[in-house]
């Protein structure tokens, strides 16, 4: 199911402070929450919540956090690789793109295309690198982080733990789209809004 609320008790919100990153990171009192339920490899539903990482200029930035998780996906993503001597430099050249859209905007030329044609799946970074992190470019003001991992395939369908995170993004993808067709969701230019529940 999927539903955003305009008004959230400020306490189910996750602070990004703690993740140390270097844009800046600013929190609302008015934060759209989005549940949802992802079909995992082991076919077990989880219910999850959009959480606002950063309303910028030019770019509103979300992430996913299952409730079943004490962190959200752009966190644990983040924690995998933040003291990982092999995998940081390119921790931080994500980063560092984050920043960049933050202050531009989700612009293509920041992303590599992934999932498939009929989806808004991408991922960073654009420049070589071992580490991907894959979002949902709705725009470019609107982009969702999702989470990532080490690519060490061709392909990310060649790796279950990479597939997983792109068909998350999928699914929230095509539950956007239904509601916006339906008129039961609103895209606005920098903001997701609805109030009607979902079954996927």
């Amino acid at each position: 199911m999927l539903r955003i609320h305009g008004r959230p008790p400020l306490l189910i919100v996750k602070m990004m402070g703690k993740v140390q990153i270097s844009f800046a990171i600013t929190l609302k009192s008015e934060i759209n929450i989005v549940y949802l339920q992802r079909i995992n490899t082991n076919t077990i539903m989880s219910e999850a919540e959009l959480v606002l990482v950063e309303e910028a200029k030019n770019c509103t930035l979300y992430t996913i956090q299952f409730l079943s998780e004490d962190d959200t996906e752009f966190e644990l993503f983040f924690n995998k690789f933040k003291d990982d001597v092999e995998f940081s430099p390119d921790l931080m050249r994500i980063v560092g793109f984050l920043g960049k859209i933050a202050d531009f905007g989700a612009l293509e030329r920041f992303f590599r295309p992934e999932g498939k044609m009929s989806d808004c799946v991408v991922a960073l970074p654009t420049v070589q690198s071992k580490l991907r992190l894959y979002c949902l470019r709705l725009s470019d003001r609107i982009l969702i982080l999702g989470n990532g991992g080490v690519k060490n395939t061709k392909t990310y369908e060649e790796s279950r733990e990479l597939s997983g995170y792109v068909l998350t993004l999928q699914n929230f993808d095509r539950l956007i789209k239904e509601g916006v067709k339906d008129g039961t969701i609103i895209v606005s230019e920098n903001k997701i809004e609805t109030d009607k529940m979902f079954d996927l």
